[in-house]
């Protein structure tokens, strides 16, 4: 065990913890979700490029020498390798606009930097945590860069899953261009429609959707690096400010820029809450998809049974052999949760105060819950759903020939008019024979 002290007193630290007393603080004071920093890779990858490229702004400045910038870099590098993940336990979700997530880190990367000088954990010498890993930074312009970064590519996996669900639909769409079945508005029977023209809508609506998002997304590419906590820029060399995003383009491969006034970036953070609220729309409209494959493949005998969905697994613990759509029940309740997501998103935008909205790690936090929880379901839906998605051809024929839309067809043949005192006078299936025996003639006296 270590010791380590500040101004609030002394706490016995484990010597093999990377991290050190901000951090144990953290965890004593802040925790309440049960869910640590350590479970989003993808952040702490981000925060470790930020300190790769704050720490070669800052060399370039001669703000520290080539023997501190160089171990920090190194540690940095060992982050975003992926190493240490561990040693990130915080609360991700934390009062102080962050102040955890950038201490752990920044002690993680101090205690890698000094270890590798050959100087013992928790000296914190010659390289400090917030004299040179946080030099001529703020929580403020780390976090934010860093979830920014993160959202970025955390949207790479989405996309794709995405783009794979939009190409299997398609496909299915030319699949059953052939099939007539029946349309429905209000729950009630309508007119005929090919089911590959419904599956159209479905294909056009999600690629719609992800265009809008992946516009949201790439305005994510400016960022507030180098503003430090209010936009001023105050506590960071000139020469820092005017190299440090290049520097993070180069060790990130994103082509980043700051934002046109980063008092504004401070203070809001309607960027992210776009972005969430694109994630919602998209939520709810594959809710509906989901929704909507349940309602047709249902039955198989009392329901519309228009289609069969793949058979995954038991549906019933009572009835044997009862098949449930338990993937498409899987996606809705993913979009519920995204949904809910985009809630708390939404509401950190609300509630910035003054000149900085300390609740922006709420917001990226749960933006890239939102982002994976889709990303896997997704995958899931399209693998083990839409790929075996199957027509009943049968069933789709005689809900296609049934009483509403043979007096669609008698309505285009005989007027509105004619046809409704048709079907008050005489009987379903007197209608359908005559129709079938070409008996009515168009009533023109109206027209």
């Amino acid at each position: 065990m270590r010791e380590e002290e500040d101004q609030f007193g002394t706490i016995v630290i484990s010597e093999e913890a990377l991290y050190g007393i901000q951090t144990v603080r953290t965890l004593q004071n802040l925790s309440f979700s049960g869910r640590t920093l350590s479970q989003y890779p993808t952040y702490i990858e981000s925060l470790a490029l930020v300190k790769k490229a704050a720490a070669l702004a800052n060399q370039e400045a001669g703000v520290f020498d080539g023997q501190i910038g160089n171990a920090i870099i190194d540690a940095c590098d060992s982050l975003i390798k992926g190493d240490h993940r561990e040693q990130f336990p915080i609360d991700i979700l934390h009062g102080g606009g962050g102040i955890g997530t950038n201490m752990n880190v920044n002690e993680v990367i101090a205690n890698l930097a000094n270890e590798s000088l050959g100087h013992p954990i928790g000296s914190y010498t010659p390289v400090h945590p917030a004299e040179h890993v946080n030099a001529s930074q703020s929580t403020s312009d780390v976090c934010h860069t860093a979830i920014r970064l993160a959202i970025l590519k955390s949207f790479h996996p989405l996309f794709a899953a995405l783009d794979q669900l939009v190409e299997v639909i398609k496909a299915k769409e030319g699949e059953f261009q052939d099939v007539t079945t029946i349309a429905r508005t209000c729950l009630q029977d309508g007119m005929r429609v090919q089911l590959g023209k419904t599956f159209s809508g479905y294909c056009q609506v999600i690629k719609r959707r992800l265009l809008s998002l992946e516009e949201a997304v790439t305005k994510l590419h400016s960022i507030n690096l180098g503003g430090t906590v209010i936009g001023s820029g105050v506590g960071a060399p000139k020469a820092y400010r005017n190299t440090v995003v290049s520097k993070l383009c180069e060790v990130s491969g994103f082509e980043l820029s700051h934002r046109d006034n980063l008092y504004d970036a401070a203070q809001n953070i309607d960027d992210l809450a776009r972005v969430s609220s694109e994630i919602r729309i998209l939520a709810s409209c594959l809710l509906k998809f989901a929704k909507d494959l349940r309602l047709l493949s249902s039955g198989p005998e009392a329901g519309f049974a228009e289609i069969q969905l793949p058979a995954v697994q038991a549906g019933s613990s009572f009835f044997p052999g009862k098949v449930n759509p338990v993937i498409p029940e899987t996606l809705v309740q993913c979009c519920f949760q995204v949904i809910g997501c985009d809630h708390v998103v939404q509401t950190t935008l609300e509630h910035g105060e003054l000149g900085l909205n300390v609740f922006e790690g709420a917001a990226g936090a749960n933006i890239l819950d939102a982002m994976v929880m889709l990303e896997k379901a997704l995958t899931t839906f399209t693998e083990k759903c839409i790929k075996g998605t199957e027509a009943n051809r049968e069933r789709c024929e005689v809900l296609a020939n049934s009483f509403i839309p043979v007096v669609v067809e008698l309505k285009e043949k005989i007027g509105y008019t004619a046809t409704a005192r048709l079907v008050k006078e005489k009987g379903k299936e007197e209608i359908k024979n005559m129709i079938q025996n070409g008996g009515i003639e168009r009533d023109t006296s109206n027209e």
